[in-house]
């Protein structure tokens, strides 16, 4: 089980892609094509990696959509399981 607060896919995008490449929010906006509003939401942890995002973020960076998507589980289910009570739920099957 992850024990550790993992960094918000936004984050992740911002320090370790713009930043490093040095392009502002609005110009990484223009060449995604999504509004400065909707990068933005993202890059603060306001919005999630959608499908569709993932699939321009993997283009504009050579990089592979599912990491993308694999970073926005892996931080959902992280915070699900801070906020969601299981003592409650009954198992079905197996042990």
């Amino acid at each position: 089980m992850d024990m550790y607060n993992p960094a918000h896919p936004g984050e992740i995008l911002k320090e370790g892609y713009l930043d490093e490449l040095n392009i502002s929010i609005a110009a990484a906006a223009l060449k995604l094509g999504v509004s400065r509003k909707t990068l933005y939401d993202l890059i603060n942890g306001k919005s999630a990696v959608s499908s569709e995002m993932a699939l321009k973020i993997a283009k504009a960076f050579n990089s592979d959509a599912t990491f993308w998507l694999d970073l926005q589980t892996q931080y959902d289910l992280w915070h699900a399981r801070q906020r969601v009570d299981l003592s409650k739920v009954q198992v079905m099957y197996g042990k």
